[in-house]
């Protein structure tokens, strides 16, 4: 079979329904004491890489390794303090300098991880206070005979408006039970 063949067939698979196989890499998943490039552990940390060096100049605790051209591996522990740094700044609402002051008086990990941690709890709920949906009465639209203010055709589409609000929240609600 040619190359060209081949991907011909490739592509009739693919337009039949069937999935192609996955390359090796993507299946397979690091394990917990790897370590791990900058841009794994700022999409792990949800944070853009640049920020990551930026702790490092601030945080001399965090110290990856640096291999040729100077591309950082980092241990796991590293990635464990990072998100600690990362839960204290970003939830807890602490500066720079305060989690620097955390890390620097000797602050045990234990303690500066149960702040981080409880600082993450408080966050998620709040905001599932936030998004909490109460039931919210609706009627059921009433005969509009008595408001002409309306045409037949803009009835209709506040209509439809009515009901992908009402199907909108009755989503949110499931989501959120």
């Amino acid at each position: 079979m040619t190359p060209t063949s081949q991907a011909r067939a490739r592509r009739d698979e693919v337009a039949e329904g069937q999935e192609l196989p996955r390359p090796a890499a993507s299946r397979l998943e690091k394990s917990a004491t790897a370590f791990r490039t900058i841009s794994e552990v700022a999409t792990e940390l949800d944070v853009p890489q640049h920020v990551l060096r930026f702790w490092e100049s601030r945080f001399p605790q965090v110290r990856p390794l640096k291999r040729g051209g100077g591309r950082r591996y980092y241990r796991p522990e590293d990635v464990d303090l990072l998100r600690t740094i990362r839960c204290l700044l970003y939830e807890a609402g602490y500066t720079i300098k305060g989690v620097q002051r955390l890390l620097r008086e000797g602050t045990s990990r234990v303690a500066v991880d149960t702040v981080a941690r409880a600082a993450a709890e408080a966050a998620a709920e709040s905001a599932v206070e936030e998004l909490a949906l109460e039931p919210l009465a609706i009627e059921e639209p009433k005969a509009l005979t008595a408001a002409p203010a309306f045409s037949a055709r803009e009835r209709a589409e506040i209509e439809a408006a009515l009901d992908e609000l009402i199907e909108a929240r009755d989503r949110l609600g499931a989501l959120l039970r």
